[in-house]
C-alpha cells in the first residue's frame, strides 16, 4: 500500500509518498506566498494552495490513497455553488479581530471556555469567520442568496477537489465554534460570534473517508499538529510531543475525558471511525520557526547549519534575552499586545549572541508549556520534538537544561506525514528508528529563569 501524505502548512505544502513499513519518498514540495496586507494580518491565497496540492499530488505518481493535513486555525468564505473563493484565506497568525473580541460581553470568555474549551483570541477561526461575514460585501451578498460557505482550509481543499464539504472533529475543535461535550457546532458559540451555523461543513471522524481525488480515495483529514501528535506515537494519557515549525505546538494525550481547566487548551486529538474521541492538552507559541526567518532576514545568521553550537556560557546568563513575541504571546498568556524585545547587549554583543538570544528565547517560552501542561496531569519520561529548529543540537541541550526534562529529537523529521500515513492504516514501524535523546546539564539556572520572566513582563502589552 502506498499513501500519498500531504501536509499543507503555513509557508509551504509538502506530499511524502509513504509505503508500508514505513519507506518514503518526498514527492513534492510547493512554497507559497505570504501576504500582510495590513499590520496583523496574515494572507494566503486560497487558488494558490489548490494549485500546490494538485501539484504535488501529481508528482506522488499512482498512489492507493490520499491523507491531509491542515493548517488548523486557518480559515475562508466561498461559494456553494461554484466554489470560488469570496475571501482569502485568513491565517491563524492573523490578529485583525483582537478588537472584535474585546468588546464582546464580559462573561463571553468564561462560557468559551467553557463550552468550546478555547480563550477569545484572534488565533481561532471563530471572529475571523465573523470578520468576514461583516466585512466581505461578496460574504455577505452569498449568505443572503444562501450560497455561502464557510470553514477552514480543509473544508474548502475537500470541497473543491472531492465535492464533499466535511471536516474532522479535531479541526473543528480549533474554530471556537463546537462545543465539546457533544463534538458538534455550538449554536451559542455561532451566535456569539455571529458565524450562520449553516453555513459550516459537518463533521466526521478523521478516517471516515473523504471522498476521491481522481479516483483515489481521501481516507484522511486533520490538523497538522494532531497529525503530528500520532506521528511521534503518543497514544496513552502523558505522552507529550513538541513540533517546532513556524510557531511552536505542544500536544500531550489526556484520555478519553475532557481534561480540567488550565492554563493550556484542551482539544480533541482525533476521533476515529467507531471510537470515542481522544482528548489533548493544547498550548503554543506564536514564534519559533518564523522568528529564526525573521532573524536571518536580518543578517543574524545565513544557514540553519550554524546554529548547532556555540562556544561559552548561554546569552541569557549573560544577560541578553529575546522575547519571540513577533505576533504577541500564545498560551499561558494571551497577549496579542506582546511585542519582542531584545535586551541587555552591549557594546561587544554580536550577532552569534543575538541569534543564540533568539534559540533560548524559543526554548524559554516552550518550557512555559511544558510546566504549564505538567500541571495537567503526568507527562512521560521524555517530550519527543521535531521540526525545524529541533534539529539544532544546542537547542535541544538548552530545551531539556531549562526544562529539566529528557528532550528525544525524533529521527524521521516528517512526522506530520507518518502521522497521517498511520492513520490511514499503513504500518510506519520501520520509519521509528532509534532517536536522539538530550538529558539536563544544568546550563539552566533558577537565575535565568527569572531572567527571562522579567524580559516576558516587559515585552507584554507593549502595542497597547
Amino acid at each position: 500500500m502506498r499513501v500519498a501524505a500531504i501536509d499543507q502548512g503555513t509557508t509551504s505544502t509538502r506530499c511524502l509518498v509513504i509505503e508500508d513499513g514505513g519507506a518514503w519518498t518526498v514527492a513534492g514540495t510547493r512554497r507559497h506566498a505570504q501576504h500582510h496586507p495590513a499590520p496583523g494580518w496574515v494572507e494566503h491565497d486560497p487558488e494558490e494552495l489548490l494549485r500546490n496540492i494538485e501539484a504535488v499530488l501529481e508528482g506522488a505518481g499512482p498512489v492507493d490513497a490520499i491523507a491531509i493535513s491542515n493548517q488548523g486555525e486557518s480559515c475562508l468564505a466561498w461559494d456553494s455553488e461554484t466554489g470560488k473563493p469570496l475571501s482569502p484565506v485568513i491565517v491563524w497568525q492573523d490578529s485583525r479581530t483582537a478588537a472584535d473580541l474585546a468588546a464582546l460581553p464580559p462573561e463571553a470568555e468564561a462560557r468559551s471556555k467553557a463550552v468550546c474549551g478555547l480563550p477569545l483570541d484572534p488565533y481561532f477561526s471563530a471572529s475571523k469567520l465573523a470578520w468576514l461575514v461583516k466585512n466581505v460585501p461578496a460574504v455577505s451578498a452569498a449568505l443572503h442568496a444562501g450560497r455561502l460557505r464557510l470553514g477552514t482550509t480543509d473544508a474548502f481543499f475537500l470541497d473543491r477537489l472531492c465535492g464533499i464539504f466535511r471536516t474532522d472533529l479535531a479541526t473543528a475543535s480549533r474554530t471556537g465554534l463546537i462545543d465539546l461535550a457533544t463534538g458538534t457546532w455550538s449554536e451559542e458559540m455561532c451566535t456569539l460570534h455571529g458565524v450562520p451555523r449553516q453555513c459550516l461543513p459537518t463533521i466526521g471522524a478523521v478516517d471516515a473517508g473523504f471522498g476521491a481525488i481522481g479516483g483515489t480515495p481521501v481516507k484522511v483529514s486533520i490538523v497538522d499538529q494532531q497529525a503530528a501528535l500520532f506521528g511521534h506515537d503518543c497514544r496513552k494519557p502523558g505522552d507529550c510531543k513538541i513540533t517546532f515549525g513556524t510557531g511552536a505546538f505542544l500536544l500531550a494525550i489526556a484520555g478519553d475525558r475532557r481534561p480540567p481547566a488550565s492554563d493550556l487548551l484542551p482539544t480533541i486529538a482525533w476521533q476515529r471511525a467507531g471510537e470515542t474521541a481522544t482528548f489533548a492538552i493544547e498550548g503554543g507559541v506564536y514564534d519559533a520557526g518564523s522568528a529564526l526567518e525573521w532573524a536571518r532576514s536580518i543578517g543574524l545568521f545565513s544557514a540553519m547549519e550554524e546554529l548547532g553550537s556555540f562556544e561559552g556560557p548561554s546569552a541569557l546568563s549573560r544577560g541578553i534575552v529575546f522575547v519571540p513575541a513577533l505576533s504577541g504571546l500564545a498560551a499561558p498568556y494571551w497577549d496579542r499586545q506582546a511585542a519582542p524585545l531584545f535586551i541587555g547587549m552591549d557594546h561587544a554583543t554580536d550577532r552569534r549572541d543575538m541569534v543564540r538570544a533568539v534559540l533560548e528565547g524559543i526554548a524559554m517560552l516552550t518550557v512555559g508549556l511544558i510546566e504549564a501542561a505538567a500541571k495537567v496531569g503526568e507527562l512521560g519520561s521524555s517530550i519527543s520534538i521535531d521540526g525545524g529548529v529541533s534539529q539544532s543540537a544546542y537547542f535541544a541541550q538548552f530545551l531539556a537544561s531549562a526544562s529539566g526534562r529528557s528532550i528525544t529529537v525524533a529521527p524521521m523529521h516528517e512526522l506530520t506525514a507518518l502521522g497521517l500515513a498511520e492513520l490511514a492504516g499503513l504500518d510506519v514501524s520501520g520509519a521509528r528508528t532509534a532517536a536522539r535523546t538530550f538529558k539536563p546539564d544544568g546550563m539552566v539556572a533558577a537565575a535565568d529563569h527569572a531572567r527571562f520572566a522579567k524580559a516576558i513582563e516587559r515585552a507584554r502589552a507593549w502595542r497597547q
